[in-house]
């Protein structure tokens, strides 16, 4: 079970800028939260699990040797050597912090170590401090996603970094957000053409069965974070209005060309340029109905949990057409049968599955924020009903295993950080139940 948070030291300022300055996080901003219920007890032990594989072997496993300049030595600058440590990162931060973390095989003291030394190499090696072609990573179509993750370790854990791993943090979270706070209509601007829409406004499709939502979510979830974090800075406004515009833009869907709502400041007939989804709700990527990328707008819904942190509310357009989405999940039907099975952690995928077999871990964090926030609203069967089927199920395929990891046979799962992806989402699901249902301390809250 969880243990007392203890209450970090002011933060000081990272520059004599007060625009540098990161939002410190202390017992006023976090609270305390004892996960009582059966809900929050999956949670806790799924991430448990979670980060005791991925910072005891996993960890011990990857990393052997240092480079020379005294940073671990990452392997490369692809998804594989970057997104995988930072979700390591994010997940072990998340569990030490709260403590979530189980030392029975790694100390806690050791395990922060390692914590460390992930954050502090991502950051070193991004190409905001890294002048090397050969080793440095970011300004790619998915780099932002991998900053997120360990932009949000970084500051869980700020305390345990040295002030100049702290400056390269925030070089590097300034250099993501800052490339991305510019540009409009189908395409966004500065980031080498990569498109806000799947189909145009004119109804031309620009990328048949590849939609482009999950760009828009984790793009959106950098902005929020930076946002969070450096409130002071001079391009605090503008990394909040491009988060809401991006929010927009990740699940828009044909009503919405002529719907005159305004979220946060923006119309939707007249700002959006295109769609990413159906009417109904459903989403295609891979050239499928695929329910797995429905539920990736669990990044949407994290931000309320990051907004949190920095003490103010998240933006409205998160939670824009979320509870169509998850309807689609329950009731919309496929051949006489719905993507959720009544009753069973089974998943129906209408046509097929390109990753693997086994998902319920996905499916049961999803179904954790959706019940967290409202989203199941329109469903048949509430989110509470469906995440304990789901997560049972994931713990289920953890217990199969003594050191916490949850995939065996590679056709469970197919992605090289299937046991990462796991470790992320419970670090961020643990994240939203605490800043949701903490006491004493800031509150998730929604503004539009």
């Amino acid at each position: 079970m969880a243990t007392a948070v203890v209450a970090l030291p002011g933060i000081p300022a990272l520059a004599s800028d007060s625009a540098e300055r990161v939002r410190p996080l202390d017992a006023r901003t976090l609270g305390w939260y004892e996960p009582a219920d059966a809900q929050g007890q999956r949670i806790e032990l799924i991430l448990q699990n979670s980060s005791r594989y991925l910072i005891g072997p996993w960890y011990a496993q990857t990393y052997r040797r240092y480079a020379p300049d005294g940073y671990l030595d990452l392997g490369g600058t692809d998804e594989r050597a970057v997104r995988l440590p930072a979700m390591t990162a994010l997940a072990t931060a998340t569990a030490l912090k709260f403590g979530v973390y189980d030392p029975k095989n790694l100390s806690a003291a050791n395990a922060t170590i390692r914590l460390t030394n992930l954050v502090r190499t991502l950051a070193a090696r991004h190409e905001a401090n890294n002048p090397n072609p050969a080793t440095a990573w970011g300004s790619n179509w998915q780099s932002a996603l991998w900053a997120y993750y360990d932009g949000v370790a970084a500051w869980l854990m700020w305390d345990k970094l040295a002030a100049a791993d702290r400056a390269k943090v925030t070089a590097m979270l300034l250099a993501e957000a800052n490339r991305l706070t510019t540009g409009n209509d189908v395409y966004l601007v500065g980031t080498s053409g990569d498109q806000l829409y799947q189909t145009k406004r004119d109804g031309t499709v620009i990328t048949p069965g590849d939609t482009k939502a999950e760009e828009n979510s984790w793009s959106a979830a950098l902005l929020g974070l930076v946002s969070a974090m450096m409130p002071a800075n001079p391009n605090a406004g503008a990394w909040q209005r491009r988060n809401a515009e991006l929010l927009v833009a990740s699940a828009p869907r044909p009503a919405d060309l002529g719907n005159p709502a305004v979220i946060n400041g923006i119309r939707l007939s007249s700002w959006l340029q295109g769609t990413n989804i159906d009417d109904d709700g459903i989403l295609r990527n891979h050239n499928r109905v695929h329910p797995l990328y429905m539920v990736s707008y669990d990044q949407n819904l994290y931000q309320g949990a990051i907004s949190a942190l920095g003490r103010t509310c998240a933006p409205a357009a998160a939670l824009h057409n979320m509870p169509l989405v998850y309807r689609a999940l329950v009731d919309r039907p496929f051949d006489g049968r719905t993507i959720y099975t009544r009753g069973s952690a089974e998943i129906h995928y209408p046509e097929g599955n390109d990753w693997g077999a086994e998902f319920p871990g996905y499916f049961g964090n999803f179904d954790l924020l959706a019940d967290l926030y409202g989203q199941d609203s329109a469903s048949s069967v509430k989110a509470s009903e469906w995440e304990r089927l789901h997560n049972e199920k994931q713990l289920s395929m953890q217990a199969r295993f003594a050191d916490g990891r949850t995939y065996g046979a590679q056709g469970e799962n197919t992605y090289y950080g299937r046991e990462q992806r796991i470790g992320v989402m419970a670090g961020q699901a643990y994240l939203s139940l605490w800043m949701a249902r903490n006491s004493q301390g800031s509150r998730v809250c929604w503004a539009s």
